[in-house]
């Protein structure tokens, strides 16, 4: 006659309560599957960045470096080099894959249009046929035929800092790259490894946007250390995504300041706080976030790959 204490979470509920009880279920169940299907969708996007070659990467920059010989006074290798498919733009520390310092050079006190032409043609000397070599506005980029790319960005040494090509015009940016390294990489770990690939889809949306609302990938990367300390929600890019816009869209208000070890001009192209310039970058922050939560709000795997700017080629 056993069974005294059984009958489930359904025992002693009225039709009414076995309802909602069933429709909060379902509803759980719904939002669960949508979470998963969503962190497919950033986890695609990111699936080439995330699986780069890392050792092979490192034998083909030291054969770089060997190549340009004397061309180089040093070099500074990122951690965490890679961009996210065609969406995003190399300008940010975590992009690149090495700052090549060309102090001595025949480069020195030319202007980042000069000296990222002639890296360019440097390195086109340097990999032969086993690579193509292409130019931006800031970087190189050296694709090879096996589909891995390297990215170079020219750098030189100022006093305590590094200078490397500006976002927003054909002149040099101070900024402190080893101290940021290590303020990223702290918050990367603290975020569960998190950050970074967040860093890097946060800048995949910004790439979708007109150029002129576009905020720097300097900037993008300081706004993402502050945005997420103190950070207690899920390691995951479904959850820190919407958070960095989020935060992001009150933060750009105002200057960064220096605590990271980012030159503090990482973000001078917005003028001084709550300049019309950072008012109008919060805007639109504001607005990717509401659309963000619109997304995640109906369950749309669409408007998010509208957010993101894929399947629409």
């Amino acid at each position: 006659m056993g069974g005294a204490g059984g009958g489930g979470p359904f025992i002693h509920r009225s039709p009414e309560q076995m309802a909602e009880l069933i429709r909060k279920t379902e509803q759980e169940q719904s939002i669960k599957a949508f979470e998963n299907e969503l962190n497919g969708l950033l986890g695609e996007l990111l699936s080439n960045a995330n699986s780069r070659d890392v050792e092979g990467i490192s034998d083909r920059l030291e054969e770089i470096k060997d190549a340009l010989g004397e061309n180089l006074d040093d070099t500074i290798d990122s951690l965490f080099g890679g961009s996210v498919a065609k969406h995003t733009y190399v300008d940010g520390l975590s992009d690149v894959d090495s700052l090549l310092i060309l102090n001595g050079t025949e480069m020195e006190g030319q202007k980042p249009s000069q000296a990222v032409a002639k890296l360019e043609a440097m390195i086109k000397a340097a990999v032969g046929e086993s690579a193509e070599v292409s130019s931006g506005k800031l970087a190189v980029t050296v694709s090879y035929k096996d589909g891995m790319e390297i990215q170079l960005l020219p750098a030189f040494k100022q006093g305590e800092g590094i200078k490397v090509p500006s976002f927003t015009r054909d002149g040099w940016s101070n900024i402190s790259p080893k101290a940021f390294q290590e303020a990223l990489s702290t918050r990367n770990a603290e975020c569960g490894g998190k950050l970074v690939p967040t860093i890097k889809l946060a800048k995949a949306v910004i790439g979708t946007l007109p150029e002129q609302q576009r905020l720097s990938g300097y900037h993008v990367e300081s706004l993402a250390i502050s945005a997420f300390r103190g950070y207690g929600g899920p390691y995951t890019t479904s959850a820190m995504l919407p958070r960095f816009f989020d935060k992001a869209k009150d933060l750009v208000k105002s200057p960064i300041k220096d605590s990271t070890g980012q030159s503090v001009h990482v973000d001078g192209y917005l003028g001084s706080a709550n300049s019309t310039e950072r008012v109008a970058a919060s805007h639109v922050l504001d607005r990717v976030s509401k659309r963000m939560r619109n997304a995640s709000a109906y369950q749309s795997s669409d408007q998010w790959k509208s957010i993101l700017g894929v399947g629409n080629d």
